[in-house]
């Protein structure tokens, strides 16, 4: 009987999932348990002021990444997606894609710098510190655009153990480093250097990982560059608008707001990072598979239709475990965050919604579909204003309310392109 039930096709395969879950999912729990250790590290071990001065450069990082990539690593995963096969036509694709992002890459750096000057020095940071800060961030900057394009072949292959370990190892790294540097010299600058160099190190074993699958001796190809130049053309001014609106609380609390409270909504977020588990899991084994789909309507529908159920399911648990144990969690950051308890829910909530935006969007552009950015912007602008109009801005509680807003609104209109795209293949058939 148990011979004949291994037999099956649909419990082989649900075999094999378990297997890809389980080995993905101890790793990234140990990967998002190792990245929590580094950030209540680096909240216990700085002053409230360090802090806010780490937060807004580690928030500027993320819109300078978000800016450069432009779309390119879609681009590349949709092109890679039908040559993975092929070492040399996916090396090819890899090549392309690291040549056409260095443009966006200096741009990024040119419009980033300025203003994260600025915002440090309305912080009250001294422009040595500044300089220092600047300094440390071009590095990590540099290795966070490569890890993206770097993962694409091993997560195409779905060779996932190598990607894992090379995660741990990194985060493992990280947290050494946080912790024998802090305790001599507590300063944002300092963590912000610890961090950059075991990532460095990573994205060197990563290019050794990515060897088997792409040939990294081929050149630059024109025509792949042209189609990628398709996809980032529509992605771009969206990237734009994300680069700003996706940390657009800490941007509105940095002007409006008190370092205490960006300090604040920093310590929530190293909370609310737990959440990013679930990206990372759909962005490793469920998307790229998503992409390598047969460009059927039902097969589509039905893949889209059970991951958002999954994603549902998963973060409904997770915001009612924080509504239960706030306290539990808050004891983690320190005494000076303890009151934060309704406001780890709202940043928790807002956190979910923000990720499965995201992941609704990675599952839609895997295909090669991007939604009109003339349509998507100003949706999301009036969202944006209305909710700056409704909210108060100037408090915590009020700019975590207008991130629930905004993040409800772009996943109504993710979700709701998607379904758009696929019911369209239905009418071509």
């Amino acid at each position: 009987m148990l011979k004949k039930i291994k037999s099956y096709p649909l419990f082989k395969r649900a075999t094999d999932w378990a297997k890809l879950l389980g080995v993905t999912g101890t790793a990234q729990v140990g990967v998002q348990a190792i990245g929590l250790l580094s950030g209540v590290l680096v909240i216990r071990l700085l002053s409230t002021d360090e802090y806010a001065l780490y937060t807004l450069a580690n928030t500027m990082l993320s819109t300078m990444v978000m800016l450069a990539n432009a779309g390119i690593p879609i681009a590349v995963m949709s092109e890679g997606g039908k040559v993975w096969k092929n070492k040399e036509k996916l090396g090819e694709v890899l090549v392309t894609g690291f040549d056409f992002r260095k443009k966006f890459a200096i741009g990024s750096l040119i419009l980033g710098i300025p203003i994260l000057s600025y915002l440090l020095y309305i912080n009250n940071a001294s422009i040595l510190m500044t300089i220092l800060i600047v300094l440390g961030l071009i590095p990590v900057f540099y290795t966070q655009l490569s890890d993206v394009l770097l993962q694409i072949a091993p997560k195409l292959k779905q060779d996932i153990v190598p990607l894992q370990k090379n995660l741990v190892l990194v985060n493992l790294g990280r947290l050494f480093l946080l912790g024998l540097s802090l305790i001599l010299f507590p300063f944002a600058v300092v963590a912000i250097f610890s961090a950059s160099i075991p990532q460095i190190l990573g994205n060197f074993n990563l290019k050794k990982i990515t060897k088997p699958y792409a040939d990294w001796h081929q050149k630059p190809s024109t025509a792949l560059k042209k189609k990628m130049s398709v996809t980032v053309k529509r992605v771009l001014p969206e990237a734009l608008y994300y680069s700003i609106s996706g940390q657009i609380t800490i941007w509105i609390l940095s002007i409006f707001g008190s370092t205490t409270a960006i300090a604040e909504i920093g310590a929530l977020g190293r909370i609310a990072m737990v959440i990013n588990l679930v990206s990372i899991i759909f962005g490793m084994l469920v998307i790229p598979r998503f992409a390598r789909l047969e460009n059927t309507f039902n097969l589509l529908l039905k893949r889209y239709i059970q991951v958002q159920i999954l994603v549902i399911g998963t973060f409904s648990i997770i915001i009612g475990f924080v509504y239960l144990f706030p306290e539990s969690i808050l004891w983690v950051l320190g005494p000076q965050y303890a009151n934060l308890k309704f406001e780890l829910f709202l940043g928790v909530i807002g956190g979910c919604l923000s990720v499965f935006s995201g992941i609704v969007f990675s599952l839609y552009s895997s295909r090669g579909w991007i939604i009109n950015p003339a349509i998507s912007i100003p949706l999301n602008l009036a969202t944006l204003c209305f909710a700056i109009w409704a909210t108060d801005v100037s408090s915590l509680t009020g700019v975590l309310f207008l991130n629930i807003i905004v993040g409800a609104v772009q996943l109504a209109i993710h979700c709701g392109y998607g379904f758009f795209k696929i019911f369209k293949l239905k009418k071509s058939f």
